[in-house]
């Protein structure tokens, strides 16, 4: 379920991330993407501090990109190790 937007304040982009310098924030997107997973995978799904991980993402990485790693790892075709 999409988390709700309550007000402007309330958007918010990906932090600066000195691993990831550059404008095109495409591997910091991947990158957020599987730390997420294997946050979840390593300390469980109720672990707070994920979510991290997920509003990076989410910020970075196009729904499109999203939907089909989703898919993906639902298949067990993901590339990615998590």
């Amino acid at each position: 379920m999409p988390e709700m937007i309550k007000s402007p304040a309330d958007i918010k982009t990906a932090p600066f991330d000195p691993r990831f310098p550059n404008q095109n924030q495409t591997r910091h997107c991947y990158q957020s993407y599987l730390d997420f997973y294997r946050c979840q995978k390593v300390r469980g799904e109720k672990y707070e501090p994920c979510n991290y991980f997920k509003r990076v993402y989410r910020s970075l990485c196009p729904n499109e990109w999203v939907e089909k790693w989703d898919g993906q790892r639902a298949d067990g075709t993901f590339p990615g190790r998590i």
